[in-house]
């Protein structure tokens, strides 16, 4: 164990929170998605979406330089999903602002997520509870 770092991050999560560099992206995602075809590095969480964000974001900050760092899944019908509010509450916070937030297709979620340096899958029953955050500088 260390001190001062969330215990919901594992040794592979903090080993590719360190690897990520300015402006890679984090995917993390709903238990109903499908992270492991994304073929791109996958950690589970067994935590919900709100907690698994507030402990990255307590170690990674957000991008400054982009209008929306934050993505996140619409749902079929272009609403936003119904985790949406409890996520921009849980980003704002650790980002001591309001961070921007762009709603993404579901259908081009998928490839985008592709792109991510990694995909954080937690145990979240909402659907449609998948972002996308951006990594900005310390």
């Amino acid at each position: 164990m260390l001190k001062g770092i969330d215990p919901v991050l594992g040794p592979d999560l903090l080993a590719l929170l360190a690897r990520m560099g300015h402006g890679d992206v984090i995917a993390v995602v709903d238990r109903n998605y499908p992270a492991h075809a994304a073929g791109v590095p996958v950690v589970e969480l067994a935590v919900d979406l709100p907690r698994a964000l507030e402990a990255v974001l307590g170690l990674m900050p957000v991008d400054r330089f982009q209008e929306h760092p934050l993505r996140h899944m619409l749902t079929d019908d272009g609403a936003d999903g119904p985790a949406l509010a409890d996520v921009r509450a849980v980003v704002d916070l650790a980002e001591g602002r309001a961070v921007g937030a762009l709603g993404v297709d579901r259908l081009a979620f998928y490839p985008a997520a592709r792109s991510c340096f990694c995909v954080v899958r937690t145990t979240e029953e909402r659907p449609y509870a998948c972002v996308m955050v951006a990594k900005g500088v310390v």
